[in-house]
């Protein structure tokens, strides 16, 4: 799997480098310091997933990731920083960012995401995991409680099940065990629920059934 690097310090980049050249299925296709060089450096180095910072002298990694997931067949995206407010959080994950993990985060837990999230399945460290279950559990305004609960409701009792399961972190796998489903159905399954609500990941399904609950 080829990674694109996207953070400002060369200490940074050079450090990730060398972690990830440890293992054997991942390689670093090319690292740059700015959101503003990342369009160029997808066309050039092809990635699979992109590691991006958020601050960035330049254009921040969260503009940088709107503008990445809105282009037709984009590679996922982990933001991977030392910044996870609530509102880094949030906007990341509604970009279509496929992951969110902080800096500290151990070497072979960045490359398990970069696996999961290169597969389709995202990937959140357990502090952003519970920051974003707190957002929940505070209760967020009515109208977007509703809105969260109206696209729910444009689904199947099917696809919701599939659609809860996922906000559970469930891979399509563990999806399939407990549904008594195969694995190509739940898939199936999990693309109508993107089309049928208008996301572009697994991420952006868990949020919607956050926000309703």
């Amino acid at each position: 799997m080829r990674v694109l690097l996207v953070d400002d310090d060369a200490l940074v980049r050079a450090g990730l480098t060398m972690m990830l050249a440890e293992f054997d299925d991942l390689e670093v296709a090319g690292a740059v310091s700015d959101g503003a060089e990342v369009p160029a450096a997808v066309n050039t180095c092809r990635p699979d997933v992109v590691l991006m910072d958020i601050r960035m002298p330049g254009v921040d990694g969260l503009t940088a990731t709107e503008s990445l997931r809105a282009r037709r067949d984009p590679p996922e995206v982990i933001v991977l920083t030392t910044f996870d407010t609530d509102a880094h959080v949030l906007r990341a994950l509604r970009a279509g960012a496929g992951g969110f993990l902080l800096k500290h985060t151990p070497p072979a837990e960045i490359a398990r995401a970069v696996r999961r999230v290169a597969a389709g399945e995202p990937i959140l460290s357990p502090e952003v995991l519970r920051r974003m279950m707190a957002m929940v559990a505070s209760g967020g305004a009515d109208p977007v409680r509703e809105r969260a609960r109206a696209a729910l409701g444009r689904l199947s009792p099917g696809e919701r099940e599939v659609a809860l399961l996922v906000a559970q972190g469930r891979t399509n796998q563990e999806v399939g065990t407990a549904l008594r489903m195969s694995t190509a159905t739940v898939k199936a399954y999990v693309s109508r629920i993107l089309t049928k609500l208008d996301l572009t990941n697994r991420v952006q399904v868990a949020i919607v059934v956050h926000e309703a609950s």
